[in-house]
């Protein structure tokens, strides 16, 4: 990226963090992202060379730091003291953008693997009984080979499986994507999207009762989206 030409500290930090992804990237870290494959899940349409370069970058601006892995070969990633100062300015843009372009989605802006990766992050095991349950997710409006979903929660962890783990299904949610994305982004209620059938949860009741402690949605659903009721039609 071509440097804008100005001793501006806005100017001189937006050569750093204007360029495409690079917010996005930080977004993963700041969410506790640290392998490269794992960050590769959460910006599923940045490609790994794209994603590597701009890795490079950011640790030779002293943005992050490569370290060995802790458990395994490889790296990881981690932010810097300079890092970790970016935080509260991406997460107020972040509130910015719930409170006033939320609800703007197209079709392109919907990615099934990103939500379920968002959805497995946030999820809270704990609020399930203290043993394995698998919980299944259908989207209908999805290529049967990345329509399926299973959310694997045991004790104080979820993993989350794109092929069936061959366990037996506790709770299936069944929904199209567009509806589960509003639902994690804060625009429909869990409750709301049961009730109009929007969603359709089959299981034991006890299951269905914990379901909305469980599935934690995004960090900032609770921010009022202030955009006209026009405008958000």
């Amino acid at each position: 990226m071509k440097g804008y030409g100005q001793f501006c500290p806005v100017a001189k930090a937006s050569e750093i963090l204007a360029e495409r992804w690079t917010f996005l990237v930080l977004r993963e870290l700041i969410l506790g992202s640290s392998r490269f494959n794992d960050l590769r899940r959460g910006v599923p349409l940045m490609s790994s060379s794209l994603l590597s370069q701009r890795l490079k970058f950011l640790e030779r601006e002293g943005v992050i730091e490569r370290r060995p892995a802790r458990a395994g070969s490889g790296f990881e990633y981690h932010l810097t003291a300079a890092g970790r100062e970016l935080e509260p300015v991406i997460m107020q843009l972040g509130e910015w953008g719930a409170r006033w372009v939320r609800s703007r989605l197209g079709a392109e802006d919907l990615h099934v693997a990103l939500l379920m990766w968002d959805m497995h992050r946030n999820a809270r095991p704990e609020q399930f009984p203290a043993r394995r349950v698998v919980v299944a997710f259908e989207f209908t409006d999805v290529p049967h080979s990345k329509g399926h979903w299973w959310l694997v929660s045991e004790g104080q962890a979820a993993d989350l499986c794109v092929t069936d783990p061959g366990f037996e299904v506790d709770l299936l949610l069944v929904s199209d994507l567009r509806t589960m994305t509003a639902i994690w982004v804060g625009d429909l209620s869990l409750s709301a999207a049961l009730k109009s059938g929007a969603l359709e949860a089959e299981g034991p009741l006890e299951l269905r009762l914990r379901l909305e402690a469980w599935l934690a949605l995004s960090p900032l659903a609770s921010i009022k989206s202030m955009r006209p009721a026009a405008q958000v039609a």
